[in-house]
C-alpha cells in the first residue's frame, strides 16, 4: 500500500484530497495546523491513515515533523504540497511581514518537505510530488503580488527537479485550480461570485474533488511519461 502526505488536509482541496486517495486504497498521512480538525478527518478515514500537527511557517516544527514522519512511517511515496496561506495588500502597502509569511509557508516549506523525503524517493527510484498551485500565478491578481510569486515560484522549482530526478522514476507536476468551492471563495460576496463565473467559459465554479481527481492520475502508473507539467483545473479561465 502506497502512502501520501498531504499538507494543508484540514482546507477544502486537502480534505477532499484525503478522501479521494483513501478511497483509492492509499495510506493517507495527513497534516496541519489543527489538532481537532486533523482527528477528525483522520478517524473518518479509518485504519488506513494518521495525522500530524505542524506549522509550516515555523522551520523547527517542520524539521520536527519530517522527524516523526520517518521515525513512524519510513517512506513516503508520494508528497502532495498543498498548504497555502493569502495576506492580501495593494503592493505599495504590503510590509516585508506579509511578503515573508507568505513565501515561507508556501514556497519555502514546500522546498524543506520536498528536499526531505525525495531522499527516500531516490534510494527506492520511485516517487511523485504534486504541488498545487494557483490560476492567479499565471495571470497575476491585484492585492496579491506574494502570493502570485510564491505559486509561480513552486511551478520554476518544480520544473527544475523533475529534470534533476527523472531518472529515477519520480516525477514532479504541478496542478493549478482556478476558482474552487471552498472556505476562501465562501467568503466572496453574491456579486463577486457571479462576476467570476461571468468570466469563467464553463460558467461554474469547480468543486475540490475536480482537483483531486487530477492528483489521483498524477499519483499513478498512468502518468508515468509525465514530469515537470502543470494541469490547470479552471473551467477555461486561462487557456496555456
Amino acid at each position: 500500500m502506497k502512502k501520501v502526505l498531504i499538507t494543508g488536509a484540514t482546507g477544502g482541496i486537502g480534505k477532499s484530497l484525503a478522501t479521494n486517495f483513501s478511497e483509492a486504497g492509499y495510506y493517507v498521512i495527513l497534516t496541519g495546523r489543527s489538532k481537532s480538525k486533523l482527528i477528525e478527518i483522520s478517524d473518518k478515514l479509518g485504519k488506513n491513515s494518521d495525522s500530524f500537527h505542524c506549522d509550516l511557517n515555523d522551520k523547527s516544527s517542520i524539521s520536527n515533523f519530517c522527524d516523526d514522519i520517518a521515525h513512524k512511517h519510513k517512506n513516503i511515496d508520494i508528497l502532495i504540497n498543498n498548504a497555502g496561506v493569502t495576506l492580501d495588500s495593494l503592493f505599495i502597502r504590503m510590509g516585508i511581514e506579509s511578503w515573508n509569511k507568505v513565501i515561507d509557508l508556501n514556497l519555502n516549506s514546500n522546498f524543506l518537505l520536498t528536499n526531505f523525503f525525495i531522499k527516500n524517493m531516490l534510494k527506492n527510484r520511485w516517487g511523485r510530488i504534486i504541488n498545487i498551485t494557483s490560476v492567479v500565478c499565471h495571470t497575476g491578481n491585484p492585492g496579491q503580488t506574494n502570493y502570485c510569486a510564491s505559486k509561480a515560484g513552486i511551478i520554476a522549482m518544480s520544473k527544475s527537479i523533475a529534470l534533476e530526478v527523472a531518472k529515477r522514476g519520480i516525477t514532479v507536476n504541478c496542478i493549478s485550480p482556478g476558482f474552487i468551492e471552498t472556505s476562501m471563495t465562501e467568503k466572496l460576496s453574491d456579486v463577486q461570485k457571479e462576476s467570476i463565473i461571468k468570466s469563467i467559459p464553463m460558467s461554474k465554479v469547480g468543486h475540490p474533488d475536480d482537483v483531486a481527481h487530477c492528483a489521483l492520475f498524477l499519483a499513478s502508473e498512468n502518468s508515468n511519461y509525465m514530469t515537470g507539467q502543470t494541469l490547470h483545473v479552471n473551467g477555461g479561465i486561462t487557456m496555456i
